[in-house]
């Protein structure tokens, strides 16, 4: 019975790695999918352009409904951190992979 055991053990990891596996590799298709928008927002954020948008907004001259979202200071700033300690954390998770291998 232990050998059955330790199959149907190891079953359960191989079906557990694969599926993360095809999981994480999605999620860096997407991740690396908007790494041109992610350049575009870093360069719009905190130029000019965004202070007179900023500024237009602060004065009511936007629309009411207009999503807004990237003129606050807090949710681009949030995203480009977001983005900069995953973009750490991804290249610590490949060393210590590397280093165990």
């Amino acid at each position: 019975m232990e050998q059955i055991e330790r199959i149907k053990q190891m079953e359960q990891q191989l079906d557990r790695t694969s599926a993360a596996i095809m999981e994480l590799s999605a999620a860096l298709d997407k991740y690396q999918e908007v790494q041109a928008a992610l350049t575009i927002l870093s360069k719009y954020y905190g130029s000019e352009t965004w202070k007179q948008d900023y500024a237009d907004d602060e004065a009511g001259r936007l629309p009411k409904g207009l999503k807004r979202g990237v003129l606050s200071e807090d949710a681009v700033w949030n995203v480009l951190t977001d983005s900069h300690e995953l973009n750490v954390r991804l290249a610590e998770t490949v060393a210590d992979i590397l280093k165990n291998q």
